[in-house]
């Protein structure tokens, strides 16, 4: 990865010129990684979590680069790509939970579209990744997905929950938030969504070959880091004469970020004693410092 490569892709998402320095501390020993099993298993799957707005999508781009420079043929795909479609999550809010209407937790997914999608990377010949459009909040038609032309060296899958596991039922009973306590009493969405993992969604993590967890500090920094991720954008919409009225309040980014509380705090708990790389966070997305 050159000096210029990065600054470039600094530039261009407008990242702070200090993110050069979390790459480089980040992305290049988890490529070194990632290379090292890549050699010995043909179409390794990485299983890459990171809760919202811990950068996964970006440090995993910058570990792409990474691995394609050292010679490796690498698709990329994220489960936020595997969503219901808007039609098919209605459905599912009128048949079993209102709150199922919202994309994110387990059930909300095409699970046997991701297991296509990955099944078919590992092959000779062309896959069509499957792309949703956040805006549209549906998934975009299939001609406008991207293409890759396998086999792939390296997958890597990344996304909030990837590679969790389900909660054991007596954790289910007791409400983490306001919203699980007012919006979800009897407990139907979470144990919905609970199952969900426990089912489908482990025949698709059970493809992970190496799992990497960016751990953030705790659960209130998710929320601070999501509520800083939706003013950017509203900043960015105003300069540019966007429509920066569809974007989030603090109190409705709160509100819509509780959906994911559970189950983020239950990774942040369990996945790091058994995740194969674990990559500490701080509060600025950064690796802390190193003690003295």
């Amino acid at each position: 990865m050159s000096d210029d490569w990065l600054a470039d892709f600094i530039a261009a998402e407008s990242l702070p010129p200090e993110f050069a320095q979390t790459a480089r501390a980040i992305c290049v020993p988890l490529a070194e990684a990632i290379a090292a099993r890549a050699r010995a298993t043909p179409g390794l799957v990485v299983g890459i979590c990171g809760s919202q707005a811990s950068g996964k999508s970006t440090l995993t781009a910058v570990t792409r680069r990474l691995l394609e420079d050292s010679g490796l043929k690498v698709a990329v795909f994220s489960l936020d790509d595997l969503y219901l479609t808007h039609a098919e999550r209605q459905a599912l809010a009128r048949a079993v939970h209102p709150l199922l209407a919202t994309r994110g937790v387990p059930g909300t997914h095409d699970v046997a579209l991701g297991l296509a999608a990955i099944e078919t990377l590992k092959r000779p010949g062309e896959t069509a990744l499957p792309a949703f459009d956040k805006a549209r909040d549906d998934r975009r038609p299939r001609a406008d997905w991207s293409r890759f032309d396998g086999p792939a060296d390296v997958i890597l899958f990344e996304g909030w929950c990837v590679g969790a596991r389900p909660q054991d039922a007596e954790a289910l009973a007791m409400p983490v938030n306001d919203l699980e306590r007012t919006r979800d009493p009897d407990g139907t969405w979470r144990g919905f969504a609970n199952a969900a993992l426990a089912g489908p969604y482990q025949d698709l993590f059970g493809r992970i070959d190496l799992q990497v967890l960016l751990r953030a500090p705790g659960f209130e920094v998710v929320l601070e880091w999501r509520r800083e991720q939706e003013r950017k954008l509203r900043a960015r919409l105003a300069r540019e004469g966007g429509d920066a009225a569809r974007t989030m309040s603090d109190d409705q980014v709160a509100d819509f970020i509780a959906h994911y509380e559970r189950l983020t705090r239950w990774i942040l708990e369990e996945m790091p004693g058994r995740a194969d790389i674990v990559v500490e966070l701080d509060a600025g997305r950064r690796p802390p410092a190193p003690k003295r």
